[in-house]
């Protein structure tokens, strides 16, 4: 396989970490989506990242489409009961955890639109910042109430899952991308979590500091 873009991307980065748990060989190139933008071209024609190449030559793009396809091949080596499986394939633990990714996956889209806003637009909309700043917030408070409410150490079992990859990333994303908007927030139950992944080889297999403008 060959995963495409770098991994300050959190979205790179929950591809990587599924590959590194898997055991899954892969060649990372990690093409920026500005600068790199014709490179990626070549493989998909939106230039987007993450771009995930599998071995019969399949381009995928999307965070999401590209970690069901890691999940359907490591169901299909081990079965589907296989338990690393980062998220069952059927059952309330797996809408859980699809139902919190897509919270934390949320989240980092309105981080980026800020991120874009700051290094690509000359004018400022303060009312679309407000809002999707807004938007970041409440939804890293209420994970940081999940965070709490949780008994051990994981969101939805007793290991890692791709919920806790998702809000661990968007942690992180926000804590180096975005510090002001982060700011004081009183969030201890979620940057726990995140520092406890962050300690992961997994996660220190990943971890690229976020470049400000490439």
């Amino acid at each position: 396989m060959i995963l495409i873009g770098q991994f300050d991307s959190p979205f790179v980065r929950r591809v990587g970490i599924a590959l590194r748990w898997y055991g899954q060989a892969f060649e990372h190139r990690p093409y920026a989506v500005f600068r790199d933008g014709d490179l990626i071209a070549q493989f998909n024609p939106l230039r987007k990242v993450p771009t995930l190449v599998l071995d019969d030559g399949t381009v995928l793009t999307d965070s999401f489409v590209c970690l069901e396809t890691i999940d359907e091949q490591a169901a299909t080596v081990h079965g589907e009961d296989w338990d690393r499986l980062l998220l069952p394939r059927r059952g309330d633990m797996r809408i859980e955890g699809l139902r919190l990714c897509g919270l934390a996956t949320g989240a980092m889209d309105k981080m980026v639109t800020l991120i874009y806003e700051r290094l690509v637009r000359e004018q400022r909309d303060d009312a679309w910042i407000a809002r999707c700043t807004s938007q970041v917030l409440d939804t890293l408070h209420y994970l940081d109430r999940v965070c709490a409410d949780r008994a051990g150490s994981y969101l939805v079992h007793e290991r890692l899952s791709h919920a806790d990859v998702a809000v661990s990333c968007a942690v992180t994303l926000a804590s180096e991308a975005l510090p002001d908007v982060l700011g004081a927030q009183n969030l201890p139950a979620l940057r726990a979590h995140a520092e406890r992944m962050e300690s992961t080889r997994e996660f220190a297999q990943t971890r690229q500091a976020f470049i400000v403008n490439r």
